[in-house]
């Protein structure tokens, strides 16, 4: 049927290579194409999402006082997590269809990541609706005003979280959100207890590097990221100055905010809160948002640390800085590289100048 060309397509060439093949002398020639980098990314999430299930029952069963096997933590924590996928794969693909439709395109490959991505940055007991909402606007207003996938300049999935936040507050912040099935139950993030200044009830950093904390499914198991972290780098999808300069940057500036008095906890304890880490590894190095240029890789990702340490040091009012980091240096990615370009210009014009000089 061509009227749904689009999707028959997208779902033939998910696992598939596609038949059709370029021809000529002209074409660099890969077996690495866009489906197969989303689906590394994919692979590259696996172990935050599955310890983020993990988490996810953990935390049900100990607010009900203890019990339950490991395998009991890692089904309740799926079951919490599975409505979420499938709500935000039907409407995020459906608005990507449509689109396709009537530009008579492919399918874009990009939302396979971010349709994965969405539900492990919100809480396991988001209504199902507004994830779909959320979605819906992300995918419309984030990406296909642009042009679809590859023109857009804001991290789809942050947006959706953006979005939430902003729309629907009650859902993703305070104290009652993080732990599934327990309405009565109040359990602060670590970044909420830093706001409201209870240091001493802050979890040790063995605790928050293994992830043994309230947060959203993806977010909390730090030793989960860094592993999917490392395959991004040795398969070479991620590019490693973004991530090295965000944890530069936010670490510097965590020390600094420790001296002065800004911040009463430990700098790396500060970036073990949060979606520090798993912002810097799945969000800042998205290839589409981030810089382009070499220098302006390292910029980039050196103002998103500075800028979501800040954040939470100097506003009292939103304990979590990285999504905002990340979304306003997403915004001025292209200024940076172009800066970065107009700079390597001026500097091989002088070179050039000064060669005709002694030449002449």
């Amino acid at each position: 049927m061509p009227k749904f060309n689009a999707l028959f397509d997208a779902i033939d060439t998910f696992l598939r290579t596609p038949a059709t093949i370029t021809d000529g002398r002209c074409h660099v020639r890969d077996a690495v194409d866009m489906k197969r980098i989303m689906i590394t990314v994919m692979i590259a999430l696996t172990p935050a999402l599955v310890a983020g299930w993990c988490n996810v029952g953990y935390q049900h069963f100990d607010a009900l006082g203890g019990g339950g096997s490991l395998w009991d933590y890692l089904w309740y924590g799926f079951l919490k997590w599975l409505p979420l996928v499938i709500v935000t794969y039907v409407s995020g693909l459906a608005v990507e269809v449509l689109f396709a439709q009537i530009r008579k395109h492919e399918v874009a490959e990009g939302f396979f990541v971010t349709g994965f991505l969405i539900p492990m940055i919100m809480p396991p007991d988001v209504p199902l609706w507004i994830v779909a909402v959320a979605t819906v606007f992300a995918v419309i207003f984030g990406k296909e005003v642009f042009g679809g996938t590859g023109y857009n300049f804001l991290n789809p999935a942050l947006l959706a979280r953006a979005f939430v936040f902003f729309a629907y507050p009650s859902v993703i912040s305070g104290d009652k959100v993080w732990v599934s099935g327990v309405d009565a139950m109040t359990c602060a993030t670590p970044l909420a207890l830093v706001m409201n200044g209870s240091t001493e009830a802050i979890p040790s950093t063995g605790a928050l590097f293994f992830g043994l904390i309230p947060g959203c499914i993806g977010e909390t198991c730090k030793l989960a990221i860094l592993l999917g972290a490392a395959i991004l780098l040795f398969t070479q999808v991620a590019d490693w100055r973004i991530m090295l300069s965000v944890f530069v940057g936010g670490y510097v500036t965590a020390v600094i905010c420790k001296l002065t008095g800004l911040c009463p906890v430990a700098s790396y304890d500060q970036l073990l809160m949060g979606g520090f880490v798993f912002g810097a590894v799945f969000m800042a190095t998205d290839p589409v948002t981030a810089a382009h240029t070499r220098d302006g890789k390292y910029i980039y990702g050196l103002l998103i640390g500075v800028l979501a340490i800040l954040i939470r040091a100097l506003n009292k009012g939103y304990p979590e800085g990285m999504m905002l980091a990340i979304l306003l240096m997403n915004i001025f990615a292209p200024l940076i590289d172009y800066c970065v370009v107009q700079r390597h210009i001026k500097q091989r014009q002088k070179r050039l100048s000064n060669r005709k000089r002694v030449t002449a």
